[in-house]
């Protein structure tokens, strides 16, 4: 995946831990539940640690240096 990719969603909000496996950032959600938790994954340029942070159109999340962006769908 290039750096700064669109993430199209269906809903008004998605889940972080769920936006993180639908980008591909992780491999499933265990792997997901994991990086939110080590502090490796940024919303909007801070660190998260709540893998249910609700995530709407605007919102930019990096893991391990690829940033996607939340985009109504």
């Amino acid at each position: 995946m290039s750096k700064d990719t669109e993430v199209p969603i269906r809903d008004s909000m998605i889940r972080l831990g769920q936006l993180v496996k639908l980008a591909n950032l992780a491999e499933d959600g265990v792997e997901a539940k994991e990086l939110i938790e080590n502090g490796m994954v940024k919303v909007n340029g801070e660190i998260e640690d709540r893998r249910g942070r609700q995530l709407h159109a605007g919102d930019a999340v990096t893991v391990n240096g690829v940033t996607v962006t939340v985009v109504s769908g």
